[in-house]
């Protein structure tokens, strides 16, 4: 690590420990001409993970709007906003976990869903309703008999 008093090419690493947040590590340094000690932090590089939308464009990821679709479902559901923040990390993080580089908005959509099914069954009809753009009432229809379908087999 280069010196920023004297710009010598070498120092040695005096203390080393992480941080608060545990997400980086912070080393305190010495040069090994002028003797200065300063202090360098490490951590880990991170790729933007893009989203491939309908039309074919790319966005950056942004979990904000997971939450905010999630938190729409969840209106005027008795839900504690902790769960939702909750479910939005999980579902970030199994996206992360793909350890791809893009990944298509409907992708993200069913992992969403899947997310929701478990979650609460009404919220998981409302995302269902927008996501999959539910044209009338049989659309409804026919994702509630899937959901209750779903339950009888869990039951057996």
């Amino acid at each position: 690590m280069k010196c920023p008093f004297c710009a010598a090419p070498d120092s040695r690493v005096v203390d080393s420990r992480t941080t608060d947040d545990g997400n980086s590590i912070r080393r305190r340094r010495e040069c090994t001409v002028c003797g200065k000690r300063f202090t360098t932090y490490e951590t880990v590089e991170k790729v933007p993970l893009m989203v491939i939308k309908n039309d074919g464009s790319r966005a950056v990821f942004a979990k904000e709007k997971i939450l905010q679709g999630i938190i729409r479902s969840c209106y005027k559901r008795d839900i504690p906003t902790e769960k939702i923040i909750k479910l939005a990390d999980d579902i970030e993080r199994e996206i992360c976990n793909t350890m791809k580089h893009e990944i298509p908005s409907k992708i993200i959509g069913e992992i969403v869903m899947k997310h929701l099914k478990t979650f609460d069954k009404v919220a998981y009809i409302r995302f269902a309703s927008v996501y999959r753009k539910f044209s009338d009432i049989d659309n409804f229809k026919q994702e509630l008999e899937n959901l209750n379908s779903m339950n009888k087999d869990k039951l057996k």
